[in-house]
């Protein structure tokens, strides 16, 4: 069965190669250090350092596999191909929100980029899917929980 391919911009490539990188080299030895010290500390068992030092270890390899996990299905946006008559991953749009009455600007990102306080959505949340192929001028109707919301497409940008 083919995995579902992860899409990302070229952004996020880098930041999960960093992290990764991160995790394996730096992380994955400080948490060794804060094992071996509690080892050192004598009896393991009634040993809060050690413990916490073990889950500590727990959460950075289930990370790693994570995120190897993301970047063996990746698919990359290139910004710069990214077609501006339509809203796609790897655009950045400029949108009047109807029931606020005011403009905002929005990234569509790949799922694991999204970030909400920093203007991020997925192609996958709801506003993304019902954004995914509008044009300049087009209006939106998104359902989320507490009903409908109503968007006008005022830009379509390259997310630079």
């Amino acid at each position: 069965m083919d995995e579902k391919k992860t899409l990302l911009t070229y952004a996020g490539l880098k930041a999960l190669e960093e992290e990764l990188h991160d995790l394996k080299v730096n992380r994955r030895r400080e948490v060794a250090e804060k094992i071996k010290e509690a080892r050192e500390q004598g009896d393991l068992s009634e040993n809060a350092e050690y413990d916490a030092a073990k889950d500590e270890q727990r959460d950075i390899e289930s990370r790693i596999e994570e995120i190897e996990k993301i970047l063996k299905n990746v698919e990359v946006v290139v910004e710069d191909e990214v077609d501006l008559d339509r809203i796609n991953v790897g655009c950045k749009v400029k949108l009047h929100d109807f029931e606020y009455d005011e403009d905002i600007e929005l990234k569509i990102v790949g799922s694991t980029e999204a970030n909400s306080l920093q203007g991020k959505i997925s192609n996958e949340s709801p506003v993304g899917k019902a954004l995914i192929g509008a044009k300049t001028g087009d209006i939106v109707e998104v359902e989320i929980p507490s009903g409908t919301t109503r968007y006008q497409v005022l830009e379509i940008q390259r997310n630079v």
